[in-house]
């Protein structure tokens, strides 16, 4: 049970003693840790329940608290707020439970659920731009996050590899190099194992190809075309599409690698494509979908924002799917075969009418089952103007050259403060990444989701304030101090109980447990990044007040190196959630 709950259960049951609904005995961290440490503000709710006088009721409640060894003082300020103080001997007590379990006192997951997140979406033969970058850290923090829950985690890609993108590129390789033998319908197999196209092809080809039809109509029926015959199965076509994805994923996995970001799935849409015919069979059967104006549609029911919904649209009147077919597909796959319990699509809240559609049409389908699906919508990264960002030229850009940006900023931040002058060039190399990754991540993920903000570089590369970086740093700072102890012959001994600077910094190792719960619950990692940068500052505090390596009492000394120890745990723990890695020096 983490802390939060124990105090819960308490004061559950000293309201269910006093006579009122166990659910008021709620409690929170106080928004005046100079006066108590924790509030139970259900008193006031109570009173206005029943008409009641607050401050009557609370005193009731402090009548029925059972103290024992947990609760130090309790008071009553203004009309019916209850604070809360703990005894240090129940904070140390928690910080040495903790300092024993792998786990750092965070339970498993009860009951465990298998959840899959879907996320990055990048799309075969487009580079990744600035615009993957908040699915991509998101999604791969929340499945994260899921597993060190004790969650059974899988995560997919969910590729874009079947739209009519991929026949405007087969009419561009054909201008290109129409002598091929994909394109020779009496050729059936043996077609060449190298890819006659490079991602830098790719890449230059799709935006020409894509001009090139939407300025000439013929064009795009050509290209309308090969997509079709492509989706039936055309030989020719099937074995030049395979080579586009096959080099478009080696890029992905280039980028994503220099996220930090791995994948369970590679799926693309391609893979549910065999799937929707007879899905869209099974619908019409039992009359889930209908025909309207030509188009297979399933008529939405009213999902309680009092806006109607237009019609989840399966199949266009041209026998076209659309992304919506391909999604309610791969929910029904993911439910059956993956025995999905909850399913997070990591994608732009701008999405959120898309995701509304066909998670009712999924849901009146009868294919969700007990699952859960949620759609984790996240806003913009902006530039200084607060439009989306772009490079100096105007353009999008790739993630590939975003990254580069951050690690030669974190490279320069890094010589002017002199950090990390002892190591080698390619150490310094390493490190430079690190702290390149984690401003980038770092300055994402704690901004609520939700939330746009603006991409700063230089701001986010500061060792300083509420940064990735300054938590690398005091991460590193907490394993300089454990090296000079072991290299003097001190160790770590039992944890003391904490004097007044200490305490903030065991009440912050104890809310470990209860901010990853629920940051978990929410799906909001910003809860983590705040718990990281909280932790971090209670612990140079303590560090300002409490001269480790000189402490002559070797129990206290030993005690210090333990709690030191601990909080770096707990560091390395929220930070490897935000897919952050700390480096050993600076």
């Amino acid at each position: 049970m983490t802390l939060r709950k124990k105090l819960d259960k308490i004061f559950g049951d000293a309201f269910a003693a006093a006579g009122l609904d166990r659910s008021f005995g709620l409690v929170q961290e106080s928004a005046r840790p100079d006066l108590c440490q924790f509030q139970c503000n259900g008193a006031l709710a109570a009173a206005k329940a029943s008409k009641a006088n607050p401050r009557a009721l609370a005193e009731a409640v402090l009548a029925a608290v059972d103290k024992g060894i947990v609760i130090r003082d309790l008071s009553l300020a203004g009309p019916g707020f209850i604070n809360i103080t703990l005894t240090d001997a129940f904070l140390a007590d928690i910080a040495a439970t903790a300092r024993q379990d792998p786990r750092l006192g965070v339970p498993p997951a009860d009951p465990r659920l298998k959840i899959l997140v879907d996320f990055g979406g990048p799309n075969v033969a487009k580079p990744m731009h600035v615009g993957h970058l908040r699915s991509a850290i998101i999604g791969d923090s929340l499945q994260r996050l899921n597993r060190l829950l004790g969650h059974d985690v899988v995560s997919d890609v969910h590729l874009g590899d079947w739209g009519t993108q991929m026949g405007m590129l087969i009419e561009e390789v054909r201008l290109q190099d129409p002598g091929l033998p994909y394109f020779d319908p009496e050729v059936r197999e043996a077609y060449p194992l190298e890819s006659p196209v490079t991602l830098q092809d790719l890449e230059a080809m799709y935006p020409r190809a894509s001009s090139r039809c939407k300025a000439d109509p013929v064009e795009m029926e050509k290209a309308r075309q090969a997509t079709f015959e492509l989706q039936n199965g055309r030989a020719g076509y099937r074995a030049l599409w395979s080579h586009f994805c096959t080099v478009s994923k080696a890029g992905l996995k280039d980028d994503f690698g220099a996220l930090g970001v791995e994948f369970t799935y590679w799926y693309g849409e391609s893979d549910d494509q065999k799937n929707i015919p007879g899905m869209i069979s099974d619908l019409k059967q039992r009359e889930v979908a209908v025909i309207s104006e030509g188009a297979t549609v399933i008529l939405l029911d009213d999902d309680g924002s009092g806006a109607p919904l237009p019609p989840l649209l399966l199949v266009k009147s041209d026998g076209a799917y659309l992304y919506g077919t391909t999604d309610l597909a791969s929910l029904r796959r993911r439910v059956a075969e993956d025995k999905a319990d909850r399913i997070l699509y990591v994608a732009d809240k701008r999405q959120s009418l898309h995701f509304r559609q066909v998670f009712l049409g999924v849901k009146k389908s009868g294919y969700l089952g007990q699952a859960v699906a949620e759609h984790i919508g996240f806003g913009t990264v902006n530039g200084p103007d607060g439009k989306p960002f772009k490079t100096r030229a105007g353009g999008v850009m790739k993630l590939g050259d975003l990254i580069s940006m951050a690690r030669t900023e974190a490279a320069k931040r890094m010589a002017e403060g002199g950090i990390a002058e002892s190591l080698s060039p390619a150490e310094r190399e390493k490190v430079a990444h690190l702290v390149g990754m984690a401003a980038v991540k770092y300055s994402d993920l704690c901004n609520p989701r939700s939330s746009d903000y603006v991409f700063d570089i230089e701001k986010f590369t500061q060792f300083e304030g509420r940064t990735g970086p300054y938590l690398l740093y005091a991460a590193v700072r907490m394993k300089s101090i454990l090296r000079k102890a072991l290299e003097r012959g001190f160790g770590a001994g039992a944890l003391l109980q904490p004097s007044d600077f200490e305490r903030p910094l065991f009440l912050k190792i104890a809310a470990l447990p209860d901010a990853l719960e629920r940051a978990g619950r929410d799906s909001m990692p910003n809860l983590v990044c705040d718990y990281a940068f909280e932790l971090a500052g209670a612990f140079s505090t303590f560090y300002q007040n409490c001269n480790i390596l000189r402490e002559e009492d070797p129990a206290r000394r030993g005690s210090w190196l333990a709690l030191t120890g601990l909080t770096l745990q707990a560091l390395e723990c929220s930070l490897g959630v935000l897919g952050l890695e700390t480096p050993e020096s600076m």
